[in-house]
C-alpha cells in the first residue's frame, strides 16, 4: 500500500513539473519571435489606421413610437351582441394581422419600401429617394458600360413602360430592397414586454437616412390603421347606403299618400275606396319603412362608435433630427484593433505552427 501511495504521489510530481517545464517552454519559444509579433501588430494598426480614413461615416435617424391598439369587440360588450342579432357585424378591424410582432415584418414588405424609395426627397424637388440612394452607393458609376440601366427614370409610371424596361425596373428595384432589409433597415422591440416599436434607418447620406425613416414609418403607420379600421369604415358606408335608400322610400311612400288625399277632394262617401286603399297602404309603407330606418340609424351610431374604439393610437416618441447621430472608426481605435487582431493572429499562427511540428517529430 505505501509503494502504490509514494508511485501515485511520483506521477503527480512529474505530471505538473512536465506542465511547468512545456509552459516554459512555450514562452521561451514566444518570446525568440516577439520581434515578428511586433511587426505583424505595427502592420495591423497600419491597416487599422488606414481602415479609419477609408471608411465612410455611418448616420443613424431613429424613431421609436408606441402603438396601442382598439379592441371595439371587449369594450362594446353587448352593443355588439345586439348589432350581430340585427344582422350588423360590427367588425374586429382586422386586428389579426397585427397581432404580436406582424407589423414588424410590415416594415420589411417590398411594397411599401419601394413606395418609399419612389417619392420625392422633398415636396418641391424631383429626386427621389431611390436616385439619392444609388447616387450613393456608386450603383450609376457602376452601369456606365450598361446604357439600360443608365436610361431608367423611376419616375415614370410603371404602366407607360416596355416590358423589358419595366422588368429591368423591378430588378433594380429588389435588389435595391434586399440591401436596405439586410444593411440599412432595423426594426425592433427594445423591451419585449413594451409596446415600444424602435425603427432605425443607417446609411452614409445623412439626408436620405433621416427622410427615409420619416416616409417609412408615416407609410407604414398609415396602412396600420387604414387597415386596423377597413372593416368597420365598410360597415359603415353599407349602413350609410341602406339609410339613404330607406329614407327614400319611406319619403316616397308619404308623398304618395299625401297624392292620393289631393288627387280626391271631393270624394263621395259611397267611393271611400278611391282615397282610403292607396293612403293606407303608402301610410303602411311609411310606417314600416320608419321603423327600419329607426333600426338603421341605431345599427350606424353603433359602427361608428367601433370604428372609434378599433381606431389604433400611433404615439410619436422621437422623432429624427439634424444633425443625426453619426458612428465612424477613430484613428487610435483603428490601430488598437487593427495591432491587436493582427498580432492575435500571427499568435495563434506561431502555436499552430509550432504544435503540429512537435506531433509529427513524435511521431
Amino acid at each position: 500500500m505505501a509503494t502504490e501511495s509514494s508511485l501515485q504521489v511520483e506521477e503527480d510530481e512529474v505530471s505538473i513539473k512536465e506542465l511547468i517545464l512545456g509552459g516554459q517552454e512555450w514562452i521561451r519559444y514566444l518570446w525568440s519571435k516577439r520581434i515578428m509579433l511586433v511587426i505583424a501588430g505595427m502592420l495591423g494598426g497600419s491597416l487599422g489606421l488606414l481602415y479609419a480614413f477609408l471608411k465612410t461615416p455611418q448616420f443613424t435617424a431613429t424613431t421609436t413610437f408606441v402603438v396601442e391598439a382598439g379592441d371595439s369587440k371587449s369594450r362594446l360588450g353587448g352593443l355588439s351582441s345586439m348589432a350581430a342579432l340585427a344582422g350588423i357585424d360590427l367588425g374586429g378591424g382586422g386586428g389579426g394581422l397585427f397581432q404580436g410582432d406582424n407589423i414588424l415584418e410590415l416594415y420589411k414588405a417590398r411594397k411599401i419600401i419601394v413606395e418609399t424609395l419612389l417619392s420625392a426627397v422633398h415636396p418641391d424637388s424631383n429626386q427621389l429617394l431611390i436616385d439619392r440612394y444609388l447616387a450613393f452607393t456608386g450603383a450609376r458609376e457602376s452601369w456606365v458600360e450598361q446604357p439600360e440601366l443608365v436610361a431608367l427614370d423611376f419616375r415614370l409610371a410603371p404602366n407607360t413602360l416596355q416590358p423589358q424596361v419595366l422588368r429591368l425596373r423591378d430588378s433594380v428595384l429588389t435588389k435595391v430592397v434586399n440591401n436596405i432589409r439586410q444593411n440599412v433597415l432595423t426594426v425592433d422591440k427594445p423591451d419585449k414586454k413594451l409596446s415600444i416599436i424602435q425603427v432605425d434607418v443607417t446609411a452614409p447620406d445623412e439626408v436620405f437616412a433621416k427622410v427615409f425613416n420619416e416616409k417609412l414609418v408615416a407609410r407604414v403607420n398609415d396602412f396600420y390603421i387604414q387597415t386596423k379600421t377597413k372593416k368597420s369604415a365598410d360597415n359603415i358606408a353599407i349602413l350609410e347606403a341602406k339609410v339613404d335608400s330607406v329614407r327614400t322610400v319611406m319619403s316616397g311612400a308619404i308623398q304618395t299618400a299625401a297624392r292620393a288625399s289631393d288627387a280626391t277632394p271631393n270624394l263621395n262617401p259611397t267611393r271611400q275606396v278611391q282615397r282610403n286603399v292607396p293612403v293606407q297602404e303608402a301610410q303602411f309603407s311609411a310606417e314600416s319603412n320608419k321603423l327600419i330606418l329607426s333600426q338603421l340609424l341605431q345599427n350606424l351610431e353603433l359602427a361608428k362608435m367601433s370604428l372609434l374604439q378599433e381606431q389604433p393610437l400611433i404615439q410619436l416618441v422621437d422623432q429624427p433630427v439634424y444633425p443625426l447621430k453619426v458612428e465612424y472608426l477613430g484613428k487610435f481605435k483603428g490601430i488598437i484593433i487593427g495591432g491587436f487582431l493582427a498580432g492575435f493572429l500571427t499568435l495563434m499562427c506561431l502555436v499552430a505552427v509550432r504544435w503540429y511540428r512537435g506531433v509529427m517529430t513524435t511521431e
